[in-house]
């Protein structure tokens, strides 16, 4: 079934405007949807797919859009609706571009240079090379440039992983259980949810395995003081609320209020009470110190250049220079240093991120640990041991897509020495926002 004339023309130039990367992909895409309501399901659902498909495939895609006549743009429109619906799908194609997007279609990618096979910029390829080899750097590439599936987590107060596997499938939605995150399931198309009453009810939320395991390593207990330090719209919040059984006391960190807004509707469906909002102007914030020494566990996801979501978030790695990393480096170290004040003697700190970079991950985990004496490294082997996840992981936690077949994501677990007290507050410093 072939698409109306008019997609291809809102494409192309909702195209053109991402393309000059002023904000993330996703915003422009949703204020471009709310402009333009006479736009269907079908026709968003191609026009979005579209976009994500150019920006995964920007070096390729370019390198063959500009020569030989033909306007570029609507070239690279033309081949990310190619790879969304379908040559065939296409409305108004002369045979020049039918044959054109047929041969594209049949180039052997494994045989192209790097450059056009990683579709990264070259500062990116060369420190994913650097750290991996360059042989896993390309499968890394590889995954990074291929579609996410859909994760969902059960929402263990509201209902069982297979009652729901059951349910869905009369929807019907296939969903399988995810293997290293308990409550996981994964969808391998991606359905409305927002209309299930599985969704409106609570008992399920959107979050990708690797998510929910960070979330797992914190080992959250009932009746707990528990800290997510870096809340966002409260993903992790949720599946933490729910490890405790809805018992202790839950902060939900964060330094923007219209990402702690966004928590609300979704605090609602899950039926937690344990949990508690708190708007923070910095890491340093009068409301961190008052719990200085008093939390059990805290849970750091903090802000990062988001390289290890490129599945998701294909434009994440053209808008970024390669200078920002080392600004989210101190950031981070930062951050980690105000969150570690609020753990108790005995306590766990979990620093996280869903970068794929040593500058964000490594490296500030090893610098946290030289300067602070009162924590020790707890080998993250030994983490999953203790929550029966089946990982095999040396003192790090380094999920990647090409091999768990989640986002990338890191994190490190420190736990404050029995006898050691939390180090006293400091003056309030900038504000340190998060991503």
């Amino acid at each position: 079934m072939r698409l109306p004339p008019a997609v291809l023309a809102s494409a192309e130039e909702v195209l053109r405007e991402i393309l000059r990367f002023a904000a993330p992909a996703d915003t422009t895409l949703s204020r471009y949807f709310k402009d333009h309501p006479r736009l269907g399901g079908r026709e968003r659902g191609a026009i979005a797919e579209c976009i994500y498909a150019v920006l995964r495939n920007k070096n390729f895609f370019t390198e063959f859009s500009e020569p030989n006549g033909g306007a570029t743009m609507r070239r690279l429109t033309l081949l990310g609706l190619a790879d969304a619906v379908g040559i065939d799908a296409l409305p108004g194609l002369s045979e020049e571009e039918v044959e054109w997007l047929t041969r594209m279609r049949d180039i052997d990618r494994s045989l192209l240079h790097k450059s056009l096979r990683t579709n990264m910029p070259k500062w990116l390829w060369e420190k994913l090379a650097e750290q991996y080899g360059e042989e896993e750097a390309l499968q890394l590439a590889d995954a990074l440039n291929t579609p996410a599936p859909l994760d969902l987590r059960v929402n263990a107060l509201k209902a069982d992983r297979d009652k729901v596997i059951e349910q869905l499938a009369q929807a019907p939605i296939v969903a399988t259980a995810t293997p290293f995150a308990p409550l996981g399931l994964r969808v391998l198309k991606k359905p409305q949810l927002q209309n299930l009453p599985l969704f409106k009810e609570g008992a399920i939320e959107v979050q990708d395995e690797g998510s929910q395991v960070l979330a797992q390593i914190l080992g959250a207990r009932r009746g707990e003081m528990v800290v997510d330090f870096c809340a966002g719209a409260g993903g992790k919040t949720l599946a933490l609320g729910a490890q405790m059984r809805n018992t202790g006391r839950l902060y939900a960190f964060d330094v923007s209020e219209k990402r702690l807004a966004k928590l609300k509707p979704r605090l609602a469906r899950s039926g937690l009470s344990n949990v508690h909002p708190v708007a923070i102007a910095h890491e340093r914030d009068a409301k961190i110190k008052r719990l200085a020494g008093k939390i059990d566990r805290v849970l750091v996801d903090a802000p990062c250049s988001g390289m290890g979501t490129l599945r998701r978030n294909p434009d994440v790695k053209w808008r970024q220079p390669v200078e920002a990393i080392a600004e989210m480096h101190e950031k981070q170290v930062s951050i980690l240093d105000g969150a570690a004040r609020l753990v108790k003697a005995g306590g766990r700190l979990v620093y996280a991120t869903c970068s794929l970079l040593k500058e964000e991950n490594d490296a500030v985990a090893e610098q946290f640990i030289a300067g602070h004496p009162d924590f020790q490294l707890v080998p993250m082997s030994q983490v999953l041991a203790e929550q029966k996840i089946d990982l095999d992981m040396g003192d790090y936690l380094k999920l990647l897509p090409h091999k768990h077949q989640t986002d990338g994501f890191f994190a490190a677990v420190f736990e404050r020495k029995p006898m050691a007290k939390a180090a006293p507050a400091a003056e309030p410093a900038e504000e340190a926002e998060e991503e």
